[in-house]
């Protein structure tokens, strides 16, 4: 269901006053008259309603209200760990995290990565915090997905320490394009994890020596198929198969 992203709380009298480009996006994109309603997501993480009241030329004035609205399936929360690809491929893998309910994506510099720290990032890292607002909104999504500011190969794994020290359950994910170790997803996934840390190579993947460091740092290694996939693809697949394993585990029958 799509939804509205309320940057701020309502006032007292439970309105909200929406102007700039919330208003525009509601009302030159969706078109929307008082008396219509729709749904919205609170700073706060809930789900309501608000009912427009008027629409002036330069602001919509609406009314919040609750609702019965079914609450999503409680999972772990997913981290991407993306090494970077070049930029368009970057802004569609935030996208398909965001619209897929990742809780964090944290892009960084490996060997073979196209992008790299640099003054531009900064301009990157606002449009893609743009691209979750919409893509959250398109798809529904109630997970507040982050990007984290661009990291180097060894803040990523200062930061993968700082995870496990917080949360021991956390299960790392290696995606490799070679085999490393005949291990199961499902294997993996059987002791439900605090959170699942999916980590991608760039288009050019990993090497040898940032493999066996993902695996030393306690990361465990997956193949699934027996085709290599482009980086973008990969991060789709990834977080897709998991989720779905993840939702579906009381569901799981054993032989």
């Amino acid at each position: 269901m799509k939804q509205f992203i309320l940057s701020d709380e309502p006032d007292k009298e439970g309105q909200v006053h929406l102007k700039g480009s919330d208003y525009r996006h509601l009302v030159k994109a969706r078109r929307l008259a008082p008396g219509e309603q729709f749904p919205v997501l609170l700073p706060n993480g809930s789900r309501a309603f608000v009912k427009v009241l008027s629409v002036s030329k330069y602001e919509l004035t609406g009314r919040v209200f609750s609702a019965s609205i079914k609450k999503p399936a409680a999972l772990p929360p997913i981290i991407l760990f993306q090494a970077m690809p070049k930029s368009d491929k970057m802004d569609l893998i935030v996208r398909q995290a965001a619209e897929g309910g990742v809780s964090e994506i944290a892009p960084f510099a490996s060997e073979f990565s196209s992008g790299k720290r640099s003054p531009g990032n900064a301009n990157k890292f606002s449009r893609w915090e743009r691209i979750i607002k919409e893509a959250r909104q398109q798809s529904g999504s109630s997970t507040a997905t982050k990007i984290l500011q661009f990291m180097n190969i060894d803040e990523i794994f200062e930061y993968w320490n700082q995870i496990i020290s917080r949360e021991p359950g956390t299960l790392g994910l290696l995606f490799h394009q070679i085999p490393l170790e005949k291990s199961s997803l499902h294997g993996y996934l059987k002791e439900y994890p605090e959170k699942v840390v999916l980590t991608i190579g760039p288009e050019g993947g990993f090497s040898e020596s940032e493999a066996r460091r993902f695996l030393a740092a306690g990361f465990k290694p997956l193949v699934i198929g027996d085709t290599v996939l482009r980086t973008e693809t990969a991060a789709l697949y990834a977080q897709a198969v998991v989720r779905i394993l993840l939702l579906e585990k009381d569901f799981w029958k054993t032989k």
